[in-house]
């Protein structure tokens, strides 16, 4: 009988991957889906939709029926909103499926973290597991996503993993490349301090190996890096992704301290009148794109076995042209 893995944001980049490779590797998928257009999206890829969502354990409880592994890949990914928002998303949304899936037996559970769960404003250079999370971030979704990995690290009654990519792309990326697409084509796309820092990135191939290697080798509470390996000059790895759409980013550049504080005072006015969309540019997305952020796998490396699948020059080759 072939083994039985739940889902949760199953029609989405990272999930929709996750369900093709179990798939591929003899798993029977039933992933959630919260409308009738996930549904058809997690039916098209292959795998049986459960309908419901994260506010509601009971149909949690019920998708993870009869399954061994459950991964959690579903989050509330924005730049901007409210507390609310991200909390409820992020932070009951996580503990929902926690306690559905040990209501329905799943022994282990592997969530998708994320770097980002270590930022407070400042850079991570050659990070590892060691570095503490930051729930106290000001950024809503940094301070969410360190809220939930605590509450899945410390989970008892089922086994739980973390796997943390950083700067997660290829075919089908719904943020990376389709924000930076629209910034070059609107005009507003500017490096931040020359764009000259070094960053660590995941292909999503990557990020599936190592969510498939977390539910194999992966210690019971432990997190685990997951990167295409050697760290990229920031500007050159974005510019030849955008290569691939036929766009060029140009040379504008806003210098560091301009850009903070039009993020700060951006984020003042937005939170203070409250004005509809979002801030021109904010400390998230400052951090992410002006800030190095290079990641150590070691750990990874040397207890899940972990090695990238693709390499970047492969990626990029690979993705779509326009």
């Amino acid at each position: 009988m072939a083994e039985r893995a739940f889902v949760t944001g199953g029609s989405g980049f990272v999930g929709g991957a996750l369900i093709r490779r179990l798939l591929a590797d003899g798993f029977e998928v039933r992933a959630l889906a919260r409308s009738d257009r996930s549904a058809q999206a997690v039916r098209e890829l292959g795998a049986e939709p459960v309908r419901g969502n994260l506010d509601e354990r009971p149909s949690l409880a019920e998708g993870a029926a009869g399954c061994e592994l459950a991964f959690h890949a579903a989050a509330e990914v924005e730049e901007w909103g409210s507390w609310d928002s991200f909390a409820r998303g992020n932070v009951v949304g996580t503990l929902n499926v926690l306690e559905g899936c040990r209501r329905a037996g799943v022994r282990r559970l592997v969530h998708v973290g994320t770097e980002a769960a270590l930022l407070a404003g400042q850079p991570l250079v050659n990070a590892d597991e060691r570095m503490e999370l930051r729930p106290d971030s000001p950024a809503y979704y940094p301070a969410t996503k360190a809220m939930a990995e605590r509450l899945v690290r410390r989970f008892d009654g089922m086994e739980t993993v973390v796997i943390r990519p950083r700067l997660v792309w290829g075919p089908g990326d719904s943020t990376v490349l389709p924000g930076l697409l629209q910034a070059v084509r609107s005009g507003h796309f500017a490096w931040i301090g020359g764009g000259g820092h070094k960053t660590s990135t995941t292909h999503v191939d990557n990020v599936i190996e190592g969510l498939v290697l977390g539910a194999r080798e992966g210690r019971d509470g432990e997190a685990y890096f997951v990167t295409d390996g050697e760290p990229l000059v920031f500007r050159d790895f974005v510019t030849r992704l955008l290569a691939t759409q036929g766009e060029d980013p140009g040379e504008r550049n806003l210098p560091k301290p301009v850009a903070a504080a039009i993020a700060r005072g951006g984020e003042a006015l937005w939170r203070g009148l409250p004005l509809d969309g979002a801030p021109p540019l904010t400390r998230l997305a400052l951090w992410l794109t002006s800030l190095e952020c290079t990641i150590d796998t070691t750990k990874a490396r040397s207890e899940l076995g972990y090695r990238p699948v693709i390499s970047v020059d492969h990626g990029l080759a690979s993705l779509p042209r326009a």
